[in-house]
């Protein structure tokens, strides 16, 4: 299901579609979360996420996607509104957007990592982990940057 929303001049939209996989993939390879991150790595990993885009007439703006299975559990990755397009409450409309999204509700389980939002989630009823001895992961080297 394809949703679109106005937010003044710009669109939210989960048409993949209008992605612009050079945008992305630009502002991923040098953010710290995703650094030298391939194309391909990219492309793959929107290929098998529900995305949410943020454009400006036919240019791409900002960016998120979340990993689900629809049912029980959601992983919110790669959220990001172009540093000259920040300060217009995008990130707010892209969370309230992701959020609603009728393919979410009912989740129980919504999941993100950051170093630097925390205000941007709590907006959206994240919180600290309340059990962080219950929660584990499983990590390798990081593969991309080896500087990292």
């Amino acid at each position: 299901m394809v949703i679109e929303r106005s937010v003044g001049e710009y669109i939210i939209s989960t048409d993949k579609s209008k992605l612009d996989l050079g945008m992305i993939h630009g502002y991923l390879v040098d953010c710290y979360w995703a650094k030298g991150i391939p194309r391909e790595v990219v492309e793959r990993s929107i290929a098998h996420s529900l995305c949410f885009g943020i454009y400006l007439g036919q240019e791409q703006v900002g960016f998120s996607r979340t990993i689900t299975d629809y049912a029980t559990f959601m992983y919110l990755a790669d959220v990001f509104v172009l540093e000259s397009h920040r300060g217009k409450g995008l990130s707010v409309a892209m969370m309230d957007t992701i959020v609603n999204h009728p393919d979410l509700q009912g989740i129980r389980t919504w999941t993100l990592l950051t170093k630097d939002a925390h205000g941007l989630y709590e907006k959206f009823e994240f919180q600290n982990h309340a059990e962080p001895t219950r929660f584990m992961i499983r990590k390798t080297p990081y593969p991309y940057d080896k500087g990292n």
